[in-house]
């Protein structure tokens, strides 16, 4: 395991995840259920979703290494893209949508997780963990990275979400995010360009 990658992981990973409408959810269900049990039901949803980023991003590392690289390089300016141009009211406007599908009914860490497997499939964070497996081969290094980061997001939005938004605004951390992102993509572009 390569302690570098995990790490990489572990800031991108966390620092794109801020923003998305999954911690909105997380935080609007904590806030309406027992926070435990949304954890648990978040957390787990994010360990299943980092498991399937990395078996998507095994799959990528069998192209060429240059297609690897563009494609790559396309992804996470894409994702810096979303992140800086689309409103952060539409990501809290979609994770208040989510959330509000959970009904008192329901075992609040199954709908929990439901919700959040849903919500999560096809997101730029499992995008980026893809991304991040084929670029580095670690697979195991980027779903420990992943994983970690997912399930500590989640665990902030559970317990101090509505603080951290009002300390850090959330176009803040979606700006952040988004030219962090930016830097990979023109770094590895110029990677996949040697």
């Amino acid at each position: 395991m390569s302690l570098s990658v995990l790490a990489i992981t572990f800031g991108l990973i966390f620092v794109a995840e801020l923003p998305d409408k999954t911690m909105i959810a997380t935080i609007v269900m904590a806030s309406r259920y027992r926070p435990l049990p949304v954890w648990i039901g978040a957390a787990l949803a994010m360990v299943v979703n980092s498991a399937v980023a990395v078996l998507a991003g095994r799959l990528l590392e069998l192209l060429p290494h240059r297609w690897v690289e563009a494609v790559v390089a396309t992804l996470f300016a894409g994702g810096a893209v979303y992140l800086i141009v689309v409103k952060e009211s539409a990501e809290a406007k979609e994770g208040e949508d989510e959330a509000d599908k959970v009904r008192s009914g329901h075992r609040v860490a199954l709908a929990a997780f439901t919700v959040i497997v849903v919500a999560e499939l096809g997101d730029l964070t499992q995008i980026l963990t893809a991304n991040l497996v084929a670029r580095y081969h670690q697979a195991w290094s980027v779903f420990v990275g992943s994983a970690v980061a997912l399930v500590s997001v989640m665990g902030l939005g559970v317990i101090g979400g509505r603080a951290l938004l009002r300390v850090l605004p959330l176009a803040t951390i979606r700006k952040v995010a988004g030219f962090i992102l930016a830097g990979f993509a023109i770094f590895t572009a110029v990677e996949a360009a040697r």
